[in-house]
C-alpha cells in the first residue's frame, strides 16, 4: 500500500492536458471482444482499471499488446467464457464483458463485480436489458446463455443507467433486427463508446439523446479510435485551482462537455473560459458563492447528463469550503458517496451533515493538515484538493492506489502545477 504525503496552502497554477475518458476506455475495452479484428484504441489513460480490464481480456485468450498511450487487442481465439472471481471483484466494469461474450462464445460466467462503495449499484438494468435480448440466466448466479443470436427489442429502463445503456447498446448493435432502447444514459463517455462502435460497422441512431435506435449487424470489423477526454478529471483540476487560489489551463477538452460544470463554477464567482479544445481558469480569484434570488442558500446538486456529474460533487465540496458563503449539496444518486465529508471537519471545515444525502458547506475556513485514507476515487481527489488547500502541517492520503484507479499521472501532473506531493 502507498500514500501521498502533501504540503500545502500554496497556490497551484500551471498547463496540463487532458488523459482519455475512465468511464469510456472500460467499455471499449470489453467491446474489442464483439470483432475478431484487430482494435487500436489511442489516447488510453494510464489507469490501473485499465490494466485490470486488459488481464481479464488476457485470461480469456485475446491478444493485447500496450505501448504509452496506444492499445491494441486482438480477440481472433477466445478460449475462455468464465471469468474468475478475484479478476471480477477488482472492478465494476467486468460485468461489461457478459455480452461480448455471449456474442462470441453464447456464455457468460462472472462474480458479483467489486469498484467504489458509494451506495448501492444495481445490476437490474443490466439483467432486464440481457434478458430482453434474448439472453438467459440461471437463478442465483451470475451464468449466462445465448442461443444464436441476441433479438432485437424495445426496451425501456427504469433508470438512465451509464453502464447499463454502454452494456446493452454492446449487445444491440449485434442482434437481430432492430432494437429500441429509451430512457438511456447520454454522457460524453456513452457518446464515444457509439462513435467506436459505428467505427466498427455498427448502425446507430439518436447518439446524445435518451433514445437509441440500433439496426443490428451480423459482424463487427476492426477499427482505430481515439478515445475522448476525461471531463471529471478536467473538472477536478479546475475544482484543485480554484480551490488554492491558482490559475489553470487544461488542454484537450470539447467545450459541449461543460456547460453545466461552467454554470456551477458561475455559482462559486469563479470565472472560466471555454475555448474549442481548452479550458482557461484565471489565477486570482476568490470563490464567493452566490446566493439565490431572495438570499436563499444555492443548491448544488447531480443528476444525469447533461446535469451536474455526480463524479464532480466531491470535488466541488471541497471548493466550498474555500469559498465564501454557504451552499447546500445534494447528492441524488448514491447514498455512501458523502460519508468521506468526516475527515474534512476534522481539518477544520464548517460542514453540517443533514442526511446521507445532504451537506451543507460554509467557508470560507483554513484547513489544517491530517492523515486521511481515500474511500473511493472522487472522494480521493477531494481528499488531496484539501491536503493541498491545508497549512500548518503536512497531510497523509492513504491508500493512494485508489486513486490510480481513475486519475492518470497524477501526483505528476500535481507536482507540474507546483504541488508539493510525493508519494510513498
Amino acid at each position: 500500500m502507498s500514500q501521498f504525503v502533501i504540503h500545502g496552502g500554496k497556490p497551484l497554477s500551471g498547463e496540463i492536458t487532458a488523459s482519455g475518458n475512465k468511464n469510456a476506455i472500460l467499455p471499449m475495452i470489453a467491446a474489442t471482444l464483439l470483432t475478431d479484428e484487430e482494435v487500436v484504441l489511442e489516447n488510453v489513460p494510464g489507469i490501473r482499471d485499465v490494466g485490470s480490464m486488459l488481464e481479464i481480456l488476457a485470461y480469456l485468450g485475446a491478444d493485447i499488446s500496450r505501448e504509452d498511450d496506444r492499445l491494441s487487442v486482438r480477440a481472433a481465439n477466445l478460449s475462455r467464457s468464465e471469468i474468475p472471481f478475484e479478476l471480477c471483484e477488482r472492478l465494476r466494469t467486468s460485468f461489461l464483458l457478459v455480452a461480448p461474450l455471449l456474442h462470441r462464445m453464447g456464455r457468460a460466467k462472472l462474480h458479483p463485480p467489486g469498484g467504489d462503495q458509494i451506495g448501492r449499484r444495481r445490476l437490474d438494468s443490466h439483467f432486464y436489458g440481457l434478458r430482453g435480448l434474448g439472453a438467459e440466466m440461471q437463478a442465483g448466479e451470475l451464468d449466462f446463455c445465448l442461443d444464436g443470436r441476441f433479438h432485437g427489442t424495445t426496451l425501456f429502463f427504469d433508470e438512465p443507467s451509464v453502464t447499463a445503456t454502454e452494456h446493452i447498446l454492446t449487445a444491440a448493435v449485434v442482434a437481430e433486427g432492430t432494437t429500441t432502447l429509451l430512457n438511456v444514459a447520454s454522457e460524453p463517455h456513452v457518446q464515444d463508446l457509439a462513435r467506436m462502435l459505428m467505427s466498427m460497422g455498427a448502425r446507430i441512431e439518436g447518439v446524445g439523446t435518451d433514445t437509441l435506435s440500433i439496426e443490428g449487424v451480423d459482424r463487427l470489423h476492426g477499427t482505430r479510435h481515439r478515445v475522448v477526454s476525461d471531463h471529471i478529471e478536467v473538472g477536478s483540476f479546475l475544482a484543485l485551482a480554484a480551490a488554492t487560489g491558482g490559475g489553470i489551463t487544461v488542454h484537450d477538452t470539447v467545450r459541449a462537455h461543460y456547460w453545466m460544470t461552467h454554470r456551477v463554477f458561475e455559482r462559486f464567482g469563479i470565472d472560466i473560459d471555454l475555448q474549442s479544445d481548452r479550458i482557461v481558469l484565471p489565477g486570482g480569484q476568490v470563490p464567493r458563492i452566490r446566493a439565490d434570488v431572495g438570499g436563499v442558500t444555492p443548491r448544488v446538486d447531480d443528476g444525469p447528463w447533461p446535469q451536474f456529474p455526480t463524479d464532480m460533487m466531491s470535488p466541488m465540496l471541497v471548493l466550498a469550503t474555500q469559498s465564501v458563503g454557504s451552499a447546500l449539496f445534494f447528492e441524488k444518486m448514491f447514498e455512501s458517496r458523502m460519508y468521506f465529508v468526516d475527515p474534512l471537519i476534522q481539518m477544520g471545515a464548517n460542514i453540517i451533515v443533514c442526511d446521507p444525502h445532504r451537506v451543507v458547506v460554509t467557508g470560507r475556513t483554513t484547513l489544517h493538515g491530517q492523515t486521511m485514507r481515500s474511500p473511493d476515487i472522487r472522494a480521493g481527489m477531494a481528499l488531496i484538493i484539501a491536503a493541498l488547500c491545508a497549512t500548518k502541517r503536512p497531510s497523509v492520503v492513504q491508500n493512494a492506489e485508489i486513486l490510480d484507479r481513475g486519475y492518470d499521472r497524477l501526483e505528476q501532473k500535481l507536482q507540474a502545477l507546483g504541488a508539493d506531493i510525493v508519494r510513498e
